[in-house]
């Protein structure tokens, strides 16, 4: 199908991509499980080669059914490509690598996964790259946090694993002073949700194993890239504006244009780093998506009747859930997330780390897993999981405390999720 603006997203999130498979005339995307493809000749081979063409060589690189992945998940957020790989970590990396290099950092939200916090506070220190974790909800640190070796904001949309909202125009402000991109995980929020390309973002990541495929059977991740940013403005990303030696001096800026960051991605970040989506994992997403945005509907419906009874049981301390009219965020979230602000938040529990693992151990329809974004629902305790290689002070300024429970909230009947919730909650207070 032609793409085109009119279509709605319902349409777009079935069709944008894939046509018909010209060979056989399958209707769904067939799984290309293979890793080479022939060349028409040696002169086709060697334009390949030369970026000069493009087409597929090696599915290290490009694969015809990531490329309908790629292609609808870039409509969905508005962006003029996209790279597909193998996690959300793996995508985190891709989008630094073509700006980052020794000595240089990344200004990053304290409110993030547990894992990206790991990877940034401790990981990238092995490329000589480092980050300065900021309380994005103060503007003034934010822009006091930048230096001249500063080269990204990153931050969530909606915040794993409190829920929080980031104010995303007003980070893309900030970075565009600072002449940097401003990169946005939305992982939590999806497109449908959230589009932080129109609100001024450079590049979007997400963990596709979440959300977007929405049955917890396979992992990958994304790089979407607006096409908006002028990386030839400094002299701060050479790696896009400079020649580039493995491909005979090469601009990628000058050459590719507003695709530059996507083809840098494959070219050189796909074919030197090698974290590649397998094709039938592509597969598994794509069928996902078509109903992505009947589930985040469901999802976001579940979890603010679930937040709201949560919040009225005197067991529980506190809700982080921006949905909800008690929420710091709640104007802020009406106004950037009108159709919903996701199905992913925090509760604390009164009677803490104990209270929480034996409501946990109480629970019979949530399933306690390092994952979300599933259609059913699921749980974790943050501290003596995904985050505990943090300190105590670490994870409270993640929203990850002792007391503190993560919720995903599932599309299953939401009288069955809170009757659970009650159970285990009575179990727990004993």
């Amino acid at each position: 199908m032609t793409d085109r603006p009119s279509y709605g997203f319902d349409t777009l999130q079935i069709h944008a991509g894939a046509r018909p498979d010209p060979a056989t005339g399958a209707r769904q995307t067939p799984i290309h499980q293979t890793t080479a493809y022939v060349f028409r000749d040696a002169d086709h081979a060697a334009a390949l080669f030369n970026l000069q063409e493009v087409g597929f060589i090696y599915s290290r690189l490009t694969n015809p059914t990531v490329a309908v992945l790629q292609e609808r998940i870039a409509t969905l957020e508005g962006g003029v490509g996209a790279v597909c790989c193998s996690s959300g970590h793996a995508a985190q990396i891709m989008a630094l690598f073509p700006l980052m290099s020794p000595g240089m950092n990344v200004v990053a939200s304290t409110r993030l996964y547990g894992g990206t916090l790991t990877q940034f506070s401790q990981t990238i220190k092995r490329f000589g790259w480092s980050a300065t974790f900021v309380d994005m909800d103060d503007e003034d640190a934010v822009k006091a946090a930048i230096d001249e070796n500063t080269r990204a904001i990153f931050c969530e949309s909606i915040a794993n694993p409190g829920g929080y909202v980031t104010d995303i125009p007003a980070m893309a402000k900030i970075a565009d002073a600072a002449g940097i991109p401003l990169i946005v995980d939305n992982t939590s929020a999806t497109p449908y949700l959230c589009r932080p390309i129109e609100m001024g973002a450079t590049l979007v990541v997400h963990s596709t194993t979440k959300y977007l495929t929405g049955s917890g059977t396979v992992t990958g991740g994304c790089v979407v890239d607006s096409g908006r940013f002028d990386w030839s403005q400094n002299d701060k990303f050479p790696s896009l504006s400079e020649p580039e030696p493995a491909y005979h001096g090469l601009k990628f800026h000058e050459t590719f244009g507003e695709l530059a960051f996507t083809f840098h991605g494959i070219a050189i970040g796909l074919r030197d780093l090698g974290m590649t989506m397998n094709p039938q994992g592509a597969h598994y997403t794509l069928v996902g998506m078509e109903t992505l945005s009947l589930r985040m509907e469901r999802h976001v419906e579940n979890a603010q009747k679930v937040a709201e009874w949560l919040e009225n049981d005197p067991r529980v301390d506190y809700v982080t859930y921006a949905g909800l009219k008690s929420s710091p965020y709640a104007d802020r979230a009406k106004k950037l997330y009108p159709r919903g602000t996701g199905a992913l938040f925090t509760f604390a529990v009164k009677g803490g780390y104990d209270a929480c693992i034996k409501l946990v151990d109480s629970l019979e329809i949530f399933s306690h897993v390092a994952n979300l974004g599933d259609a059913r629902s699921l749980i974790i305790h943050s501290a003596s999981t995904t985050h505990r290689q943090l300190s105590v002070e670490q994870q409270e300024a993640a929203g990850a405390g002792p007391s503190v429970l993560r919720l995903s909230i599932g599309i299953e009947s939401v009288e069955d999720i809170i009757a659970d919730l009650d159970q285990a909650l009575a179990k727990a207070a004993h």
